[in-house]
């Protein structure tokens, strides 16, 4: 790591500790090596600088909507963090092949599956396109979550800390074997990744995968 990412990731650590109450006994658990899928839910407001600062030495990049470069100082902190834009919408193999490029390295690769924010903190229904990425890499995929960050610009308006949380689960990798992977199998696979993801947080954050009932588990393997 350079310098300049070094310093950014050491001043982001030192904010969010000043503005946050930060609760993650598991963090540690994370893989300090190999490559792996991230899967997070998405309130938008604290959490990446957050998550991306505290895995650190590891490293880690992202898909970002290409829209966001047009911010002069996003498009520098993402240089840095070496996020990768990707155009919503289209099928943007470019950043498909270039997130793929950084699993074959080692990296953590980062995900939102909702694919936009839930600014309430309650899960969204996620996007099938998640999916393609775990299928194509065969990395282990890691949920984290977290809980709290959805009201962080609120209090810090109040010059109030946030109490922020997060859980990292258990990994597993999608097993499809014998299996024709339509769209409609791609949205039950990121249902099931969701609900490994759901499991993690309060009852009053699941969203729409409140109802763990529904959970199949078939495409999931405890890696």
């Amino acid at each position: 790591m350079n310098f300049t990412a070094w310093f950014l990731n050491f001043l982001i650590r030192v904010y969010t500790r000043i503005t946050c109450r930060i609760d993650a006994p598991d963090l540690h658990t994370f893989p300090a090596h190999g490559p792996v899928i991230a899967i997070a839910n998405h309130t938008g407001q604290i959490e990446v600088p957050l998550l991306f600062a505290h895995l650190q030495p590891r490293k880690i990049t992202g898909w970002a909507k290409a829209e966001t470069w047009k911010n002069w100082f996003l498009r520098w902190v993402f240089g840095i963090w070496g996020f990768i834009p990707i155009h919503r919408g289209e099928a943007d193999m470019k950043a498909l092949k270039l997130a793929l490029k950084a699993l074959e390295d080692g990296l953590i690769f980062g995900l939102a599956p909702e694919g936009t924010r839930n600014y309430n903190g309650k899960l969204k229904r996620a996007m099938p396109g998640t999916v393609i990425i775990a299928l194509h890499s065969g990395a282990p995929i890691i949920p984290i979550a977290h809980w709290g960050g959805e009201v962080y610009l609120k209090n810090l308006k109040r010059l109030k800390r946030t109490d922020f949380h997060i859980r990292v689960g258990e990994p597993f990798k999608i097993n499809v074997e014998g299996v024709k992977v339509t769209g409609e199998i791609r949205q039950e696979i990121v249902d099931d990744m969701m609900y490994e993801l759901a499991k993690l947080l309060p009852e009053d954050y699941r969203g729409v995968y409140s109802d763990m009932s529904k959970a199949t588990g078939k495409y999931i393997v405890k890696a």
